[in-house]
This record gives structure tokens, sequence and C-alpha cells, in this order.
């Protein structure tokens, strides 16, 4: 089973990383807060970045890998591919 790891955020932006085994259904559960924590506290609903991987445990040590990263780190990944910051919800595939 694929795996995802996916940042979102807020207009700041506040950024969060997370795993998943279904990145679509995921983002629409923090964009309707329906995720309590950090997340939620901070509002973050933007799709800022996202990878796939052969298996979910290939992306959690991803997630762990990107949470270890500086922040200036995080923000030059998700430029490499996303240089406005818009939300890739919508281009989910």
């Amino acid at each position: 089973m694929a795996g995802y790891i996916y940042i979102i955020g807020n207009q700041k932006p506040t950024l969060y990383i997370g795993v998943t085994s279904s990145v679509k259904k995921r983002v629409w559960e923090h964009k309707q807060e329906l995720v309590n924590g950090f997340s939620k506290k901070y509002h973050l609903h933007k799709l800022l970045y996202y990878e796939r991987l052969e298996t979910i445990e290939e992306a959690i040590r991803r997630e762990k890998q990107l949470k270890n990263w500086r922040r200036e780190w995080k923000l030059n990944l998700i430029k490499s591919q996303n240089p406005t910051f818009e939300d890739l919800y919508s281009k989910i595939e």
C-alpha cells in the first residue's frame, strides 16, 4: 500500500507535516477541522506539498526525516514544487 507525506499550512505559513495512506481524504479532514490538535488550533487548511511513496513505512520514515529539518529547508522544499504556495488540494491525483 502506498503512503503519502504532506505539508499543510496557513497564510503565515505555519506548517504541519503528516503521513497518510489517503492524502485527499486526510487533507479534507484537516480542511473541515475534524482533526483535533495542532492543525485545527492554527487553522491549517492549505495543502502546500505532498509526496507519494511506495509503502506507508517509507512515508513514515520520510515524515520523520522532514520533521527534523529546519524550517528554511521545509520552505525551500515547498518552493521547489509550489513556488506560489497555492493550495494543491484540487490537484491531487
